[in-house]
């Protein structure tokens, strides 16, 4: 498989992945509604998929692929390290530059720019999934087919409750289901635009390769930190959230390792 073909194929997968949201909004369209419980459950739930794909289908093929670098320990160890933190630091930045809303937390960031809620939740959900197309498409750029494929299904799976968190958000807010709807929908492009970034930057430079999975590790491991895990501890179900963060971890290792 050529190169460009490695690139289509880790954009694609990353589409597919960010279209999940898509799948997990559509019960915005039926009479019965979810608990907060259940709710912070799914969030939990996609922290949990998160976290072990950061670690398992990230982290320790950055380590590998940093290996065959140096022949020393230190190297591989100090490109991985300096690759987790540049990643978490890059969301930081736009974090605290991008004026965005969280579902319960409120509002966050600059004040220069007055926007409309709407747009907050969709820079906010924006800040969310980039890096999680970014892992995809790095996984593939990768190489190994399997572990990209991974990734995709693991992001995907967590995209679901996802989708579904973000149009029970928006309705609470007053907008309809249909436009509810239709933005959890497109919250999820912007996913492909970061599996194209992720996939070609490693594909056509290969040293770039352990910086870029870690890069992408950071990145989630900022997310789940800073934005996810928060929000399911703020209305006292976080025993729910924390089993649900629980089962994701443990799917998604077991999707690893026999995908992968």
């Amino acid at each position: 498989m050529d190169a460009g073909q490695i690139v289509l194929l880790g954009t694609a997968a990353s589409l597919a992945a960010g279209s999940a949201t898509a799948v997990g909004a559509l019960p915005i369209f039926t009479p019965w509604r979810l608990s907060a419980r259940v709710q912070d459950a799914f969030l939990g739930f996609a922290a949990g998929v998160m976290l072990a794909a950061s670690f398992f289908s990230l982290i320790v093929p950055a380590l590998d692929a940093a290996g065959t670098l140096y022949s020393s320990r230190t190297g591989p160890a100090s490109i991985v390290v300096a690759g987790i933190l540049l990643g978490a630091i890059a969301v930081w930045v736009i974090d605290r530059i991008a004026p965005h809303q969280h579902f319960i937390q409120g509002r966050e960031g600059s004040d220069i720019v007055k926007l409309r809620k709407i747009w907050l939740f969709v820079i906010a959900i924006t800040i969310h999934n980039f890096p999680e197309g970014l892992a995809v498409g790095v996984g593939y750029g990768a190489g190994d087919v399997a572990k990209g494929t991974t990734l995709a299904v693991g992001i995907g799976l967590q995209n679901v409750p996802e989708g579904l968190a973000v149009a029970l958000a928006l309705v609470s807010e007053g907008y309809t289901r249909r436009y509810a709807f239709i933005v959890a929908a497109l919250s999820g492009l912007v996913e492909p635009i970061g599996g194209f970034l992720g996939a070609a930057a490693v594909t056509y430079s290969q040293p770039m390769l352990p910086w870029g999975l870690a890069f992408a590790a950071g990145a989630m491991l900022y997310v789940i930190s800073h934005e996810i895990i928060p929000e399911t501890h703020r209305r006292g179900f976080q025993n729910q959230a924390t089993t649900g963060l629980m089962i994701g971890l443990c799917l998604m290792l077991f999707l690893d390792v026999t995908l992968g």
